[in-house]
């Protein structure tokens, strides 16, 4: 429904960055505070009941840490989920991402990046910057063998190709219809396809694909 309020849900166990959370989406308009956790278990347990629209959960907490507390919550509920991390390149957030995450939020976000994040992964996009994926992607996708690449068994275009490398290269769709002489409608629509036709999600889960094919290794 347009203009109704987003629901959020947050698990940490800092209490402190919990009660700043809260106070931010209880008075923010648009937004609406679900609830909170200390630990993971918890958390999945709250979300499942709960139902947000997003839950923000912290990559270690005790009981169960983010990333299981992530797969659950996916695998259960149509929640979206953002890591909270400390470290813009994190260990952790590769994992987080390919469970089915929608992104990560730096703890240290200002209230206004926190919001934007929130509403851009609510709007079904990932909400990681191009530049932090291009890098995250660089030092911890892993590559497979091109035998068992992601791609395997889906017929793509060459001009898909082109899109999904520039994706995976960290370009925006204004970017990408630049420098492929397209309209920006047409690279969403392309964008649109190839999630379907590879059961991605957003532009992150695409770019983990294009990185472990090994795509970027071939002549642009």
């Amino acid at each position: 429904m347009v203009g109704e309020a987003v629901s959020v849900f947050l698990a940490d166990d800092d209490a402190g960055l919990r009660g700043a959370y809260r106070k931010l989406f209880e008075r923010t308009a648009g937004f609406r505070f679900a609830g909170e956790a200390a630990d993971g278990l918890e958390a999945v347990r709250l979300v499942t009941a709960l139902r947000p629209d997003v839950a923000l959960l912290d990559v270690q907490m005790p009981n169960a840490d983010g990333i299981e507390a992530a797969r659950r919550i996916l695998a259960e509920t149509i929640t979206k989920v953002v890591m909270l991390t400390t470290f813009d390149l994190d260990e952790y957030v590769h994992r987080a991402l390919t469970v089915g995450a929608s992104g990560f939020l730096l703890k240290n976000a200002s209230p206004a990046e926190v919001l934007r994040a929130v509403r851009t992964v609510h709007d079904g996009n990932a909400m990681l910057a191009p530049e932090v994926t291009a890098r995250l992607l660089d030092r911890f996708a892993p590559r497979r063998p091109a035998e068992r690449h992601p791609f395997a068994g889906h017929v793509l275009s060459e001009r898909e190709l082109q899109v999904i490398r520039l994706v995976a290269r960290g370009r925006s769709n204004q970017q990408i219809a630049d420098e492929l002489f397209l309209s920006l409608e047409t690279v969403r629509t392309y964008l649109r396809r190839m999630f379907a036709k590879l059961g991605v999600n957003d532009r992150t889960h695409l770019a983990i694909l294009a990185h472990e094919a090994g795509l970027l290794r071939d002549p642009r």
